[in-house]
């Protein structure tokens, strides 16, 4: 048995060699003959999974997009070039609209046609938290994770899809929906897809483990992990961090094509019946899982790609737009934008680029399988970056004060030219966007912040379906309807309708 694994090994390591040796990256095995076992394993282990053949063509594609960047930022032509988005822009503040979407896509979630997926690789370094960000305590009194929040609301769904499924569509006022088949949503599944990065994906699979999905089927729940590629010299060779290990880095957050194709998530959703994916950000507290009213509203204009945004408070507010380039749709940073093209305003006075971008998307299955997956490899950015290497004559792994190397890295929006029907969908800030990403005692984008937001709406909810609060001071931020209850504000007449209720509550 030994005798035949050591020759497998080593027919495996001949064909890494002259795999890397054809791409001219051969370096990276100089050390192999000093390596011990251990450590030759791991490094062979590494070289395996890394697409070597496809390094120069990703480095050659990512310096091209550069230097043509870098051309147009001189050119004022090309900047003339950007246009606002031109196609008709959805808004929430169409409560006509908001109702033919919502039931256009609670229908397309009870067929089993849409999926949920967030991206989750980040840690809550920022936060002062040392975990994955989705395992995130905002503190309200309930003690929900950020995660637990994404979950139940996706039960709370799975309910809804299947009281409409049922004819149970409520009373005129849609957020009176009544729920049937509580206990059993007739089969009703909206799969999760959690993108995990390889510093968080273990404890973030444990953590889901040992809260039992929280209520979800197992089944539902799917997890992979954001890509990586190697760093590289700017002649193109990569970089060794050790002698047994190639310095790597995250691909971005658009890195999630390749590895929805790579890891058999593509596969797994076409084989569930999935055709529309809801794709956003875990640490978006207010995000809105499968968002019926998103989806259906994407639906409705047979779009093949969608972008929920939140138009902009200010001209200089930092956040980059949805706009057109040479008649496509892009997203322009407010770095590339000089001051006439941040504070142009159309007839009613409102920001013509000012369609803020919330990494919050729609796509369909077709369009990712069809256009993106087969345009992944010109779609890197370069990056560069102080990457550790290391040293051979100290024989030690050397941290750079200076930039040394490249990161290759793509954005999830990259993919937007290649949309030839893209759709728009304009929402509320005080309803759907309450990111966590700066710590505790921040003015902004703080859990502090985001606590206030649930608690705000949850009392608007309140308010709205009858209810008499009472002790409701500025600035309580423990209010909470939980997600079990109500997705959107549905569901509560019943529950508060001409009673007192206390503040702070918990519904």
């Amino acid at each position: 048995m030994s005798d035949k694994s050591d020759t497998t090994t080593a027919q495996n390591e001949s064909e890494i060699r002259a795999r890397f040796e054809e791409a001219g990256q051969s370096h990276v095995l100089q050390y192999l003959p000093s390596l011990s076992s251990t450590d030759r394993t791991q490094l062979m282990q590494q070289l395996q999974s890394i697409e070597v053949e496809k390094l120069s063509s990703f480095l050659e594609s990512a310096l091209e997009e550069q230097q043509q960047q870098s051309h147009d930022d001189d050119d004022d032509d090309e900047k003339n070039k950007i246009r606002p988005f031109s196609k008709p822009v959805g808004r929430t503040s169409d409560k006509n609209l908001v109702s033919s979407s919502r039931t256009i896509g609670l229908q397309s979630i009870a067929r089993g046609e849409v999926a949920a997926l967030v991206l989750s690789g980040g840690q809550g370094t920022r936060l002062g938290f040392d975990g994955p960000k989705g395992m995130y305590n905002i503190q309200m009194k309930s003690g929900r994770t950020l995660f637990q929040l994404v979950a139940e609301r996706i039960q709370r769904l799975c309910h809804l899809a299947a009281a409409a499924a049922a004819g149970a569509a409520g009373e005129e006022n849609d957020k009176d929906v009544v729920v049937v088949a509580a206990d059993d949503d007739d089969g009703i599944v909206i799969p999760w897809y959690i993108m995990t990065s390889p510093l968080n994906h273990d404890e973030t699979v444990s953590y889901f483990e040992s809260e039992s999905y929280f209520g979800l089927p197992k089944s539902s729940v799917n997890f992979f992990e954001q890509g990586m590629l190697p760093c590289l010299t700017s002649e193109g060779k990569i970089i060794m961090e050790t002698q047994s290990k190639v310095a790597m880095a995250p691909d971005g957050n658009g890195g999630i094509y390749p590895s929805l194709y790579k890891s058999g998530m593509l596969s797994d959703m076409k084989d569930r019946g999935v055709k529309y994916i809801h794709v956003f950000s875990i640490d978006n507290a207010l995000v809105k899982p499968a968002d019926p009213v998103f989806m259906g509203y994407c639906l409705s204009q047979n779009a093949d790609c969608g972008n929920k945004v939140l138009w902009k408070a200010g001209a200089h507010e930092k956040v980059g737009v949805v706009a057109e380039r040479n008649g496509k749709p892009c997203i322009v940073e407010y770095s590339d934008m000089d001051a006439s093209m941040a504070e142009k305003v159309d007839e009613n006075g409102r920001l013509v680029f000012g369609a803020g971008n919330i990494c919050n998307h729609f796509y369909t299955l077709d369009f990712i399988e069809k256009v993106v997956v087969p345009n992944m490899s010109n779609m890197y950015h370069v990056a560069k970056k102080k990457i550790p290497y290391f040293d051979e004559v100290s024989k030690k792994t050397v941290k750079p004060t200076e930039n040394n190397g490249i990161k290759l890295e793509s954005f999830i929006f990259d993919v937007f030219p290649l949309s030839v029907n893209m759709a728009m969908l304009d929402v509320s800030r005080e309803e759907e966007f309450a990111p966590v990403k700066n710590a505790p005692g921040s003015s902004s984008d703080s859990p502090d912040t985001a606590r206030s937001m649930i608690s705000s709406l949850s009392k608007q909810w309140v308010k709205e379906a009858g209810g008499v609060l009472i002790d409701d001071i500025d600035g309580d931020d423990m209010c909470e309807v939980s997600p079990l209850v109500s997705y959107d504000g549905e569901g509560l007449k019943e529950l508060v309708e001409n009673k007192t209720i206390q503040c702070p509550f918990s519904l």
